[in-house]
C-alpha cells in the first residue's frame, strides 16, 4: 500500500482496523495495527480527569517552588542539639515496630496455612479466610492507628496494634502464596501412611516455607519502621507526633534532624536484615 493511499484511509480505520498486506502470490494477510496512539489518548484523558478531580495545578507548583527550596534548605541543615529530644519517641517507634511485627507474623502463620488451597480442602472455609485476609490487608496502618486510638486512647499501644494488623495482612497473603508453590509429595506420602494433617505439614511442609516466612517477616520489619514513624499524626505515639509538632511550629531544622535519624535507623535495620537473610535463605 502506498503512502498516498494510506493517507486516504479514515483515521478510525487506521487505528482500529487491521492493515492488509498483499503478498506476491496474490494472497494477503491482515496485520493488527499498533494501539500506541489509542493507549496514549486514553492515558492523556485519564490524566486530565484525575488532575481536574484532585485540583492539580502546575501554576501553583511554579509559584510555590521557591518556598519549597527554602524549606528543603532548612531540612538539609539539621539542628544537632535537638537530637536528645528525638531519642525517646524514636525508642517508642522501634518498640511499636518490633511488637507489631512479631505479633502480626505469629498470627499470620496459622492463617496462611488455612488459606492455602493445597492444605485446606474445605472450599467455604478457604474462601472465608482469604476474604478476612483481603479485608485486613486492604487498609493502611494509619487507618488502623486512627481506629485503635479512638478505642484504646492515645499512645504506642494503639500504634502497636495497628502495625500488627498491617503486618498480619501482608505476611498472610505472601505466605499462603508461597505455601501453594511447595512440593506436596512428602506431605501426601505422610498422610497416606496415616499421619494427621498437622503432623504431615509440620514435618514435610514447614521446613520448605520457613525461609520464605522469615524473609517476609524481615521485609515487614523494614516497612514497619517507616510506618510507625508517621502513626503519631493520629495520636499513636512515636516520631510522628514529634514531626507533627515541629512542622506546626515551622521548625524545619528539627524536622531535618528527625528525618536524618529515621534514615540512619532504617539503613541500619536494612543492613542487619540483609545479613540475617543471607544466613537463613
Amino acid at each position: 500500500m502506498t503512502k498516498t493511499a494510506e493517507n486516504n484511509i479514515p483515521l478510525f480505520d487506521r487505528i482500529f482496523k487491521p492493515e492488509r498486506i498483499v503478498l506476491d502470490n496474490g494472497h494477503y494477510v491482515d496485520r493488527p495495527r499498533s494501539r500506541v496512539y489509542l493507549i496514549l489518548l486514553v492515558l492523556i484523558i485519564c490524566i486530565i480527569i484525575a488532575a481536574k478531580a484532585t485540583g492539580f495545578d502546575f501554576n501553583v507548583i511554579i509559584r510555590r517552588f521557591g518556598q519549597l527550596g527554602v524549606i528543603l534548605g532548612q531540612i538539609f541543615q539539621p539542628r544537632w542539639s535537638f537530637f536528645p529530644k528525638v531519642i525517646p519517641p524514636l525508642i517508642g517507634t522501634i518498640k511499636m515496630s518490633i511488637v507489631g511485627t512479631v505479633v502480626g507474623c505469629v498470627l499470620a502463620l496459622p492463617m496462611s496455612i488455612l488459606a492455602s488451597s493445597n492444605i485446606n480442602r474445605n472450599r467455604p472455609s478457604l474462601l472465608a479466610i482469604r476474604f478476612i485476609i483481603s479485608v485486613v490487608r486492604s487498609l493502611p496502618a494509619i487507618v488502623y492507628a486512627y481506629f485503635f486510638v479512638l478505642v484504646f486512647g492515645l499512645g504506642t499501644f494503639a500504634g502497636s496494634l495497628a502495625i500488627a494488623f498491617f503486618t498480619f495482612g501482608i505476611v498472610a497473603k505472601m505466605l499462603y502464596e508461597n505455601i501453594e508453590t511447595i512440593d506436596m509429595g512428602p506431605y501426601e506420602a505422610m498422610t497416606s501412611f496415616g499421619a494427621t494433617t498437622l503432623q504431615s505439614f509440620w514435618t514435610a511442609c514447614l521446613p520448605q516455607i520457613l525461609p520464605q516466612f522469615f524473609d517476609n517477616c524481615l521485609y515487614c520489619s523494614e516497612l514497619n519502621v517507616r510506618n510507625s514513624s508517621i502513626l503519631g499524626y493520629v495520636g499513636a505515639g512515636g516520631l510522628g507526633l514529634l514531626i507533627n509538632e515541629r512542622v506546626g511550629l515551622r521548625q524545619y531544622n528539627d524536622v531535618g534532624m528527625i528525618l536524618l535519624t529515621i534514615f540512619v535507623v532504617v539503613m541500619t535495620i536494612d543492613l542487619v536484615n540483609d545479613y540475617i537473610r543471607s544466613k537463613i535463605v
